[in-house]
């Protein structure tokens, strides 16, 4: 049964998925209509049956998901899809509810068209983004965003990209080029915005360090930053020696102390920097222990 391995954290689940659900349809409702601003996705194809037919979003937004649901179950799983159907409920409702002009007053922002474009960006990412991060979608476009990213791997944030390019093609139909250019900026913002939240805070970077004296780069690492390494065993390609790879990965702040450490012991060092989108373990998703390695074994 689907609730047999329910557990507090899925309650948890649901109430971030209701929390990002309130945030978008809040930056919808109060922000990119008011200031005349297209959407992409579902949600921009429902701002143009709004425009031509005057249906509500929470209604149309309902029923457009209809088919996409049906697609979603074929390749996502039932939990993430149950949490779909929850989170277009939840959406649908929130449309409707933040659409009640006599209870809330749209931000005072139609007058700065890039204030409101960040503003529309940040929030509805920001939405997105904690749907996404909990194991949900809005449907829509996140429904196809998702089977992508299941099954092709690029990032949601993307692939809901492209689709916003379309069907702000689309939007062309009912607001001028004026209107659609702050639109694109919306887009590009949420994109960015919704892949942030999506993969969290614990962002580092990935250092690989060829050098000749690694045990000594590698002391003073332990000793000045505190981090712990990997040594990977690998060969010279041109010579076939016996090289010693340092594998390190630190906070994107350590960085400049980090090259002026290696610089100290080995200016030869070749230093390869990479980013780490998330991280998992001690020092990142949790404080690491303070302890050092006796260097006086270690063989230079």
């Amino acid at each position: 049964m689907f609730f047999k391995d329910w557990t507090k954290y899925n309650s948890f689940e649901l109430v971030m998925i209701t929390l990002g659900c309130s945030i978008y349809a809040f930056s919808l409702d109060l922000v990119s209509i008011p200031s005349g601003l297209a959407d992409g996705g579902l949600s921009g194809i429902t701002l143009i049956i709004r425009h031509f037919f005057h249906i509500n979003l929470g209604i149309s937004t309902l029923f457009l998901n209809i088919p996409l649901i049906l697609i979603g179950l074929r390749y996502l799983g039932k939990r993430m899809m149950a949490y779909t159907i929850y989170g277009t409920i939840c959406l649908s409702l929130f449309l409707i509810i933040w659409s009640q002009q006599a209870l809330i007053q749209p931000l005072p922002l139609r007058n700065d068209l890039l204030l409101s474009s960040l503003v529309a960006g940040v929030l509805s990412g920001l939405g997105i983004g904690l749907v996404f991060r909990y194991n949900g979608t809005t449907g829509g476009s996140d429904i196809i965003a998702r089977v992508g990213q299941r099954s092709f791997g690029f990032s949601s944030g993307k692939g809901i990209l492209i689709i916003d390019y379309v069907v702000l093609g689309l939007s062309l139909s009912y607001l001028d080029l004026y209107h659609i250019a702050y639109s694109l900026i919306v887009s590009f913002v949420l994109s960015k915005v919704i892949d942030m939240v999506q993969e969290g805070p614990n962002r580092a970077k990935v250092l690989f360090i060829v050098s000749d004296k690694s045990q000594k780069i590698s002391q003073l690492i332990d000793v000045s930053l505190n981090r712990g390494l990997t040594y990977l065993q690998a060969e010279g390609g041109y010579q076939h020696d016996q090289k010693q790879v340092i594998y390190l990965v630190v906070q994107p702040r350590e960085i400049p102390q980090l090259k002026q450490l290696i610089k100290a012991i080995d200016e030869r060092a070749f230093v390869t920097v990479l980013d780490a989108h998330e991280v998992i373990g001690e020092g990142f998703s949790y404080q690491r222990k303070r302890y050092h390695v006796n260097w006086q074994h270690s063989k230079e």
